[in-house]
Formats: C-alpha cells, sequence, structure tokens
C-alpha cells in the first residue's frame, strides 16, 4: 500500500507542478486553448494519442471485446493504429493546420462558420459538442473505479473528486500547453505500464505460446461450436468486430477534440515526426490493451460477465499482478482518463464560449473575458460530468451509459464528412453539412430510445455509430451536388491557403 500511495503522491505532485509552471503562456485565448499553435511533434502526437485512448478503451472497450471476440480483438488496436491514428494525420494534418490558422478558427465550429460563412453552422455545431461531450466525459470516471477499489480500497466517489480536482487545477492553471506536457509525461507512464501488464500476465498463464494454447481450448457454445474460435484470425463474430473497428478508429477524423490538435502544430517537420510517433503510440497502448483483454476467458472462473459486466474482466486479470505494478497500472489508467478528461472539457468550454456566448449571447466580449470564461466553464464541466458519473454510479441508471455508448456516433456522424470534405473539395454546400448533423445526431438519439426498432444489425450503438459516420461520406457529397453552391468568392479565399508559394532547401525538392 505503501508503493501505491507513493507513486499515486508523485504522480499528483508532478501534474500539478506542471500546470501552475507554464501558466505564463496561457495569458490570452490563443495561448490557452492553442498554445500560440507552436507545439512540437512529440506534445502533439502524445497529446492526440493520450486523448484518444481513456479508461473506457483500457477498462471497458479492452475487457468487453477481448472477451467477445479473443485474440481478434487486436485488430481494433490495429486499426486505431493505422485507420485512426497513421490516416488522419495524413490525410487531415497539414491542411487543417494551414486552413483552421488562414481562417483565424480555434475551435472546430469556429472553423465551420467561417469556412461556410454561417454563424448558424457555428452555432449548430457547437450544441451537438456540448450534448454529446459532458456524457462522454462523464465516461471517463467509470473505468477507474473498479481499479481503484481493487487497489485501495477507496469508494467511487472520491475517485471522482480526486480526478476532477487535479485535472481542473492543471488545465485550468496552465492551459493547453501545460495539458500537452501532462500528456506527454503521462503517456510515458502508459507505455511502460501497458508493456509491464502485458508481460507479467502473460508470465503468469505460462508464457506467450502456453496462453495461446490454453485461450485456444476455451469453448463457448453460445458464442460458436468452432474449436479454437477465440484465437482464431477473425473471431467469432467478424461483421460485430468490423462494426467496432470502424467506429473507435475512423471517429477519431470528426471528434473535436482530436482534430483540434492539429490546429496547434508548430511546422511540416513537425507533422512527419508526429505521424510516426502518434502510430507508434497508437500501437503500443491500443494493441496492447485489446490483446491483453483477450485473454480475459482464462479467468472465467473466478470473473461473473453476467453478474458484474464486462468492466470487471480487466480488473480481475490485473488482480493477481505485484502491489508495485498496479500502482503502475493505477496511474496508467489515471493518466489516460486525465489526458482525455482534460482535452474534453478543453474542447467543450472554449467551443461553448467562443462559438456560442461570443457574440451571440454576449455581443462584445473582450480576449480578458473571454479567457476568464472558459476557465470558469471548465470547472463548470467538470463539476457537470461528475454528478453525472455519481448519479449513474450510485443510482445504477442505465440511460446515461446508453447515451455515452452513442456520444462518438453522433459527433463524427456529423462532423467527420463535413470537415474531411471542406478541407479538399470546394462544392461543399451548406445544405449538405445541415443534413449531416441533423442526421446523424437525430440517428444516434432515435437509437436510445427505439433501438428495438432498429435492423438487427443497426440496435447495436456501436453498429449504429459507424454506420452514422459511413453514412454521412455519402450524404455530404449527394446533398452538395443538388443543392445550392457556395459563394466562389468565399470559397476561393478559404482555399487561397494552399496556394501560398514558400521555399524549401533542394535537399527537400530538387526543383526542375
Amino acid at each position: 500500500m505503501f508503493i501505491k500511495l507513493f507513486l499515486l503522491l508523485a504522480f499528483f505532485t508532478v501534474t500539478i507542478f506542471i500546470g501552475f509552471y507554464f501558466r505564463k503562456r496561457a495569458t490570452d485565448i490563443n495561448g490557452f486553448v492553442l498554445a500560440g499553435r507552436s507545439v512540437g511533434p512529440w506534445l502533439t502526437a502524445f497529446a492526440y494519442g493520450t486523448s484518444y485512448f481513456s479508461a473506457v478503451v483500457f477498462v471497458g472497450y479492452a475487457g468487453q471485446f477481448g472477451w467477445k471476440f479473443g485474440t481478434a480483438a487486436t485488430w481494433i488496436g490495429l486499426g486505431n493504429a493505422f485507420i485512426g491514428s497513421l490516416l488522419p494525420w495524413v490525410i487531415l494534418g497539414r491542411r487543417t493546420r494551414l486552413m483552421s490558422h488562414h481562417l483565424n478558427s480555434a475551435t472546430m465550429p469556429e472553423f465551420f462558420g467561417s469556412r461556410f460563412a454561417s454563424n448558424t453552422i457555428k452555432i449548430g455545431a457547437s450544441i451537438i459538442i456540448f450534448i454529446f461531450l459532458i456524457p462522454y466525459t462523464a465516461s471517463l470516471y467509470n473505468g477507474l473505479s473498479r481499479l481503484f477499489a481493487m487497489a485501495f480500497g477507496i469508494d467511487f466517489t472520491v475517485c471522482i473528486v480526486v480526478m476532477a480536482i487535479l485535472t481542473g487545477l492543471y488545465v485550468i492553471a496552465g492551459g493547453y500547453f501545460a495539458t500537452a506536457v501532462n500528456d506527454f509525461i503521462q503517456g510515458i507512464i502508459m507505455l511502460v505500464g501497458i508493456t509491464a501488464v502485458i508481460a507479467t500476465v502473460l508470465k503468469n498463464n505460462g508464457g506467450f505460446t502456453e496462453a495461446i494454447n490454453a485461450l485456444a481450448r476455451v469453448e463457448d457454445t453460445a458464442v460458436s461450436s468452432t474449436p479454437g474460435i477465440f484465437t482464431s484470425f477473425f473471431g467469432p463474430d467478424p461483421i460485430a468486430l468490423l462494426g467496432v473497428i470502424i467506429l473507435t478508429s475512423l471517429g477519431t477524423w470528426g471528434l473535436p477534440q482530436m482534430v483540434q490538435k492539429f490546429y496547434s502544430i508548430k511546422s511540416e517537420k513537425a507533422i512527419f515526426k508526429g505521424t510516426v510517433i502518434s502510430t507508434i503510440f497508437a500501437t503500443v497502448i491500443a494493441g496492447g490493451c485489446y490483446f491483453l483483454g483477450s485473454f480475459g476467458r482464462l479467468y472465467s472462473d473466478v470473473i461473473n460477465v453476467k453478474a458484474n459486466g464486462f468492466d470487471s474482466v480487466m480488473p480481475t486479470i490485473l488482480s493477481g499482478l505485484p502491489s508495485a505494478l498496479i500502482g503502475i497500472v493505477v496511474i496508467l489508467v489515471l493518466s489516460a482518463s486525465m489526458s482525455t478528461l482534460s482535452a474534453l472539457v478543453m474542447t467543450s468550454a472554449s467551443t461553448f464560449t467562443l462559438d456560442f456566448l461570443k457574440g451571440n449571447i454576449i455581443k462584445k466580449m473582450n480576449e480578458k473575458t473571454q479567457l476568464l470564461t472558459v476557465r470558469l466553464l471548465i470547472v463548470v464541466f467538470i463539476f457537470i460530468s461528475s454528478v453525472i458519473a455519481t448519479i449513474q454510479y450510485k443510482g445504477g441508471i442505465t440511460f446515461i451509459a446508453q447515451l455515452m455508448g452513442i456520444s462518438w456516433g453522433a459527433l463524427a456522424g456529423s462532423f467527420l464528412a463535413p470537415f474531411l470534405y471542406s478541407l479538399y473539395w470546394k462544392r461543399v454546400s451548406n445544405a449538405s453539412v445541415w443534413c449531416c448533423f441533423i442526421f446523424s445526431a437525430v440517428f444516434m438519439t432515435l437509437n436510445i430510445f427505439f433501438r428495438g426498432f432498429f435492423p438487427q444489425l443497426l440496435q447495436s450503438p456501436i453498429n449504429a455509430g459507424a454506420f452514422a459516420m459511413l453514412a454521412g461520406l455519402i450524404i455530404t457529397p449527394t446533398v452538395s451536388a443538388f443543392t445550392k453552391a457556395p459563394e466562389k468568392a468565399h470559397v476561393e479565399s478559404c482555399f487561397l491557403c494552399y496556394q501560398e508559394i514558400v521555399s524549401v532547401k533542394v535537399s527537400e525538392d530538387l526543383g526542375g
């Protein structure tokens, strides 16, 4: 217990110190929200990765899908690495940085508002973010409850309070730069932690070969009668596996807290380095988490999924680890959750201030007032998410859990296609953006209340979310083709950022 408490206290101390150390970089909105658009590749890549993976992935998804799909769940992690990390950096990274800077936008709704010359689109996007990020924020606390109970015997409410206060302190004090530095440190902890845990769990099960052989001997006739199904290439349900890969990988392309990481990239070289670092980080963390979760069925004699749910899988796997390693795991999951929480509350607060309050509710809002409002709203959003998480835990309310499950589908379904096309295609119409917003938000909301009326395949919130994203990629160009084209002069002015001529060294371009 002493070792675990010491590690936890050291982690808290470093985190708070960093927040207050970098407070001088957060004296205006640009510095607080974007760190002056001067964040290097390592910090940006780790900020992207740590915002991606939280306790929801480590405890919830890894345990659930590792149990359902066996070693095939590792495909989800690889999808997260290459579809969710590599491709967004390559396809979205530099164009997002160029156009967001050209349009002087600090948030995704602000980008939409400037790109499509529409204040109503900006307000609509900010409302969608506000509605669907809050429950997602609340979900981050849930994965910690079982781990803290296992390691310290601490009540869930105490976990919420500690995490909320700690995150609030360093985000409010140091803004995005302090968040990025903390994300870097937290990312290092996550890399070391997941590697150590996988090695120990495999060793406890007789090594890699023996663990795989033992998993191959596991049978569950309710899932499949095929021998060795949990070590097969695509597992017992390839279609469901594909739905999870699409939702958790393609979703990052449209999530505001992920895309906004590209706004603050420092240079061209930072994009290349960030792409490599981010992909390696995701491969180790996501691939490692799902690979580890796939061995959950080796503990089926002590895991009762029907009674305790899938969230009990990972804590049970970890319960037999040495005390020092359990302490590292707790800090690992705490790091993952805090980094994601900081990204979410920063996104929610800045979006609500700059895109909803400024110029609409409060007509004149100077720099100082904007900064103060963002900081106050960070406190408000952390408080609201903490209350929601506590109510859900104490009251056993499942409605909120369902809403958290569809938040990715609603957010990415609304924003992915309009954002992607608007970076490359001049013909995207305002009507197509609204169609995407309305379709995804309504479709995923209906999935909560009328799930039984959906086709069997789409009754799963995961499959429904994946469908909403893919549908948006069809809706946007189709509606754009049959609706009024945007004003040519405005669109041309937006795309001027890609036409600017720059000089490069001959080592980078042969010329001629």
